[in-house]
């Protein structure tokens, strides 16, 4: 009896080590709230300075561009100064947590906006292109693995989060989005953004240049964003403030 009690002891522990070392193998060691984080420090720096195009494009072709210098610190700053077209040059937008506003040169006291609104029209809005880091507003409720992609089901932490749901599909191998849906409270899908041509920017990790976005509630209607820039840089909180808005040019 005790030697085949010894046995079956023995046999769960190897079981049991089996099992981990299959987990260990598959990448499922890695839970889904480490690999959100490791998603979003793939994304972007904690803090940095980049240069980026927005480009609109309607059914009929047309497009229009915008150039943004943008600044990001910590998880809950972000600044973003427009360059061009000249009729949009010298506005400014400041995102501190959930709050944001618009400066417009002439104009007086910078406008709160929100998160769903756009400040620049198109499929992108306020939320997409001044983002925070995924594990900030979200939390992880689900991690599946589809072959050589994570795949994480995201839900807000707040209801003043833009998208109530996000499904996040993940390269393995550099642990960076290739797809993620967004959906509102009711189930219905916003739009679909795309991360692609990865490039190796300033501190050598590889990152999308280029996040395209869909919607099916804008058929037809195109928005991108292209990267020219993300390099590292910490400025002062001082430039995360309403009355430095009209100044971010002097630090460029």
């Amino acid at each position: 009896m005790r030697c085949g009690t010894f046995r079956r002891e023995e046999m769960r522990v190897l079981l049991g080590l089996w099992l981990v070392l299959l987990l260990s193998s598959s990448g499922l060691a890695l839970d889904g709230t480490e690999i959100l984080k490791k998603v979003d420090a793939n994304l972007q720096p904690e803090s940095f300075e980049s240069y980026r195009k927005l480009i609109n494009i309607e059914p009929n072709g047309a497009k229009r561009e915008f150039l943004l210098y943008t600044l990001k610190k910590g998880h809950d700053k972000i600044a973003s100064l427009f360059l061009s077209p000249a009729s949009e040059k010298g506005r400014a937008t400041l995102r501190l947590g959930d709050n944001m506003w618009l400066y417009i040169p002439n104009v007086g006291k910078p406008i709160r906006i929100t998160s769903l609104q756009s400040v620049v029209g198109g499929v992108f809005n306020n939320a997409d292109i001044m983002r925070l880091d995924y594990n900030v507003e979200y939390d992880v409720r689900a991690l599946e693995e589809k072959g050589n992609e994570f795949v994480l089901e995201l839900k807000a932490k707040t209801g003043a989060v833009a998208y109530d749901r996000l499904k996040m599909w993940v390269d393995k191998k550099i642990l960076v989005p290739t797809k993620i849906e967004c959906f509102a409270a009711t189930g219905l899908l916003i739009k679909t953004l795309y991360f692609k041509e990865m490039k190796p920017f300033d501190d050598g990790i590889l990152r999308p240049s280029v996040n395209e976005t869909d919607s099916p509630l804008y058929k037809g209607y195109q928005s991108i964003i292209v990267y020219a820039r993300v390099k590292k840089r910490i400025v002062p909180d001082e430039v995360f403030t309403l009355e430095f808005l009209s100044r971010i040019e002097t630090i460029r």
